[in-house]
C-alpha cells in the first residue's frame, strides 16, 4: 500500500512521536518556498485530516530558519506569466482555507525568519510557538504588493486591528517575544528549548481525545471561516498587484539588498 505522503516529496516527514506527523520544510535559501513546495503545502493538509493515524501534526524548518517566504524565482515567474499568477491565486487561496478546514491539531515550531507563504502555515498553526530570537515578518508590502496570504484572515484576531494595521503596513520585524506579548503566537520560549517543547505540545494534543480536540479546533475556526471573504479579497488584490510595477521595483530591492524607491 503506498504511502499518500509520497505525493509531497519537497516536504520532509517523520514520525517523532506516537499519531505524531512532523512536517520539516527544507529548501535552498532559508526554506524558501519553490513552486513545487507552495502547491504541496496547499494540498497536504486535507490528506492530513483523513487520516485517522495522525492526531497532531508538527511543523517547523530546518537549519537556521522557518521560511523565508516565497522564492525570487517563483515571484520571478508571477510576475512575467499571468498563467502561473492564476495558478498561484489558486493554490494560495487554497493553502489558506485547507489548513482552516484540517480539523488535525498543528503546532508550528518557529525559529529565525519566518516569512511570507511559511508564515502562513506558522501563524494560521493551532498552537504557535515561538524561539525568542525568531523574526516573524510580512513583507508583503515592502515587496510592492498588497499583504495577501494569510494576514487578513487571522492578525486583527490574534493581535488586534491597531497592532495587525501596524506591523503589515510597516513591515516592522517581530522577534519571538514581542509576538506572544501582542498576541500573535500562543507560546514564546528559549531558543534552545523550542524543539523539546513543541514537541511535548504536540505529544499533549496527540494523547488527549480525538474528537474533543478536532470538533473544538473546527467550532473555534468558525471565526476564520466568517473572515473569508475578506481574506479572498485581500488575496485578489496582492496577486493583482503582481502585474504592476512596484513589484518589479521590490524585487530589486530584494535583490540589492537596498530599500526599494517606490513612485
Amino acid at each position: 500500500m503506498s504511502d499518500p505522503y509520497d505525493a509531497f516529496p519537497d516536504l520532509k516527514f517523520s514520525r517523532p512521536g506516537d499519531g505524531i506527523l512532523e512536517i520539516v520544510l527544507d529548501g535552498p535559501n532559508l526554506n524558501a518556498v519553490s513552486e513545487d513546495m507552495h502547491r504541496q503545502l496547499a494540498y497536504v493538509w486535507p490528506v492530513i485530516h483523513r487520516d485517522s493515524n495522525v492526531r497532531a501534526v508538527l511543523v517547523r524548518g530546518a537549519g537556521k530558519a522557518f521560511s523565508a517566504g516565497g522564492s525570487f524565482d517563483m515571484i520571478t515567474e508571477m510576475i512575467g506569466d499571468p498563467g502561473v499568477r492564476t495558478r498561484v491565486f489558486q493554490e494560495a487561496k487554497d493553502l489558506v482555507h485547507n489548513l482552516v478546514n484540517c480539523d488535525t491539531p498543528i503546532v508550528s515550531a518557529i525559529h529565525g525568519p519566518a516569512v511570507g507563504a511559511g508564515l502562513v502555515v506558522a501563524l494560521l498553526a493551532d498552537v504557535s510557538i515561538a524561539g525568542r530570537s525568531a523574526k516573524i515578518v510580512d513583507g508583503h508590502t515592502r515587496l510592492g504588493v498588497a499583504a495577501g496570504d494569510h494576514a487578513a484572515i487571522c492578525w486583527p484576531l490574534l493581535c488586534g486591528m491597531a497592532k495587525a494595521k501596524y506591523y503589515l503596513l510597516t513591515c516592522e520585524v517581530l522577534s519571538g517575544e514581542e509576538a506572544e506579548r501582542i498576541g500573535l503566537v500562543s507560546l514564546c520560549v528559549d531558543d534552545d528549548q523550542l524543539a523539546e517543547r513543541s514537541l511535548a505540545v504536540a505529544q499533549r494534543l496527540a494523547a488527549g481525545s480525538v474528537t474533543a480536540t478536532r470538533w473544538t479546533k473546527n467550532a473555534l475556526n468558525n471565526w476564520y471561516r466568517q473572515a473569508g471573504p475578506t481574506f479572498d479579497a485581500s488575496m485578489a488584490l496582492e496577486i493583482y498587484g503582481f502585474g504592476l510595477a512596484d513589484i518589479r521595483e521590490g524585487l530589486a530591492a530584494h535583490r540589492e539588498k537596498r530599500a526599494p524607491r517606490f513612485i
